[in-house]
């Protein structure tokens, strides 16, 4: 028999973001008391409840936790009611863990979903080189530029000087070359403790300030991060980066390509494309999880790829319901 398409579309993404918001919320009281893993196991529980009631059939391609052994939906997990259409699913409940736990700023909970068999598993390789702008980059930037080259076309093409040119980057010892060479080229930078997700899509959406999401973050956190710059008409390319001979020699056994750019359209095949994310903490994107007075209080945002459609959610729980 014929599977359906993703089908209701708009529906759907709502659907989701109940489970983002369930995984947010049930990390609330785990903001800053410095257990990441608490957190996480939290998080993890609560959005396999609720993706549990979601009329899809979808294939965990990229898992949460494997790097570091915390809590996890494994890959391969079959997640959803068993009705509806069969999709490729990357989660990741807490974006942004170590925030978390120490109660800094742009944690979220994230899942991003296309038509199965569409979304590349990069898990074997922890880390990505990447390069993503919104749509004035697309034709214009190229990941096998040098990254000042990249700033002065995007400059261009986008009409703004070069010094208003805001470059957001994981603040990681590994890209220490690349934070210099965005500010030698004349360009501001906005350093990341973590969570590039968020940096990547801020870099995609006109009303952010953010203007391209460079450097080395996560492999699984690119693809995620690919679902929603396909669905908001953005650019990104990426390099898998391993820092280790084993993480080469596995990703060669699941048949991944190395000193090789991957674009968007290969990581992830299909425009039929959702990124769904609640704020846990507040950042820059999203506000975080608040609790005011028997209410609990979550704000979303839900993109859908077909129609490039972006929708903020502004939710309100009873308090009673989560404790």
């Amino acid at each position: 028999m014929e599977q359906p398409s993703l089908h209701p579309d708009r529906n759907l993404a709502m659907e989701l973001v109940r489970a983002t918001e369930a995984a947010a919320i049930r990390s609330y009281p785990f903001i800053g008391r410095g257990d990441k893993n608490a957190a996480d196991g939290a998080a993890v529980d609560a959005m396999r409840a609720f993706l549990a009631t979601v009329s899809f059939q979808g294939k965990v391609v990229i898992g949460e936790g494997e790097k570091d052994d915390a809590p996890m939906l494994f890959n391969g997990e079959i997640v959803g009611s068993g009705e509806g259409p069969e999709t490729d699913i990357a989660v990741d409940p807490i974006d942004g863990t170590s925030l978390t736990a120490a109660g800094r700023m742009n944690a979220i909970s994230v899942i991003a979903v296309s038509d199965r068999g569409s979304m590349l598993d990069a898990s074997a390789v922890y880390k990505m080189n990447k390069l993503v702008t919104g749509p004035a980059g697309v034709g214009v930037v190229d990941i096998r530029d040098s990254l000042s080259q990249n700033i002065r076309e995007y400059a261009k093409a986008s009409g703004k000087a070069t010094e208003e040119v805001l470059v957001a980057i994981l603040d990681r010892d590994y890209n220490e070359h690349l934070i210099e060479e965005i500010r030698s080229a004349g360009a501001r930078t906005r350093l990341l403790r973590d969570g590039d997700v968020a940096g990547g899509i801020q870099a995609a959406r006109e009303s952010s300030r953010v203007d391209m999401c460079v450097g080395i973050g996560g492999s699984p956190e690119g693809i995620v991060t690919a679902c929603g710059i396909r669905a908001l008409g953005g650019h990104m390319q990426g390099i898998l980066h391993p820092r280790e001979q084993f993480e080469k020699d596995q990703g060669l056994k699941a048949g991944l390509k190395f000193d090789y750019v991957y674009e968007i359209d290969e990581m992830v095949s299909s425009g039929n494309t959702f990124f769904i994310a609640t704020g846990v903490t507040d950042g820059a994107m999203l506000e975080g999880v608040k609790r005011k007075g028997n209410r609990v209080v979550t704000e979303s945002i839900a993109i859908r790829g077909k129609s490039q459609t972006v929708r903020t959610i502004r939710a309100e729980y009873a308090l009673e319901r989560w404790s």
